[in-house]
């Protein structure tokens, strides 16, 4: 089990730093209706990676493995596929990066967060966590993972917890410490969201090729 928790980790950070679903929680969390938005995208985003990370995982537990040798071409197939999609993903998020003196893009939708309501919070954190290309990249690859990994379904739940707590807190520490502590959050978060804003792109990018290219070895040993 240690080894697979290993194997996820990478792939629970990559989740985690997400620069529009942080800065998304970050803008509610300063608007009129922080409390209410604010907890229904920490959970919209929570059950959207539970679902992405536990629907892989039951799919790839079913894949066949070469008992004798242990390897798989299948598996090995699939991470050498996700491991190439990854550096695309790296080679996007590098060219997508401000320029000095550049302000970043940020999605139009962004700017009408004051009239979110609950539950399209939750459906649009939803979406972001188990829908974004980017994170369902990561998903499918933790899935397989965990899915090929032989575990029983105890160690499986236990692995696939940790990968959701840490994939989710990026999001969820900023909320809970808001409804603490709200009056003394509003300037730091601000500063993180401007922060996130110009730095995510640079390390996505690098993060996404750390990721994919030790994909690309393990599908390559997998043969």
């Amino acid at each position: 089990m240690n080894s697979v928790i290993g194997d996820v980790l990478p792939l629970a950070l990559g989740v985690a730093i997400s620069v529009v679903p942080i800065i998304a929680a970050i803008l509610m969390l300063l608007s009129p209706k922080a409390k209410v938005t604010s907890v229904g995208f920490l959970l919209g985003w929570i059950v959207g990676i539970v679902v992405a990370v536990t629907a892989f995982t039951l799919l790839s537990s079913v894949v066949p493995t070469d008992s004798s040798s242990g390897s798989s071409p299948v598996v090995g197939t699939i991470q050498l596929v996700l491991g190439l999609l990854l550096l695309v993903v790296a080679v996007r998020q590098w060219k997508s990066r401000p320029k000095a003196g550049e302000t970043p893009k940020l999605p139009k939708w962004m700017k009408a967060i004051d009239n979110v309501t609950f539950f399209s919070a939750f459906g649009l954190a939803f979406l972001l966590s188990a829908v974004n290309p980017k994170n369902l990249l990561l998903a499918v690859s933790a899935g397989v993972s965990i899915g090929t990994a032989g575990l029983d379904a105890g160690s499986t739940v236990i692995v696939i917890v940790i990968f959701v707590v840490i994939a989710a807190s990026t999001v969820a520490v900023p909320v809970i410490a808001y409804l603490i502590a709200p009056t003394k959050l509003r300037a730091p978060l601000d500063k993180m969201r401007e922060w996130l804003a110009h730095e995510n792109a640079l390390i996505m990018a690098l993060l996404m090729l750390v990721i994919g290219v030790n994909l690309i070895g393990k599908g390559i040993g997998s043969f």
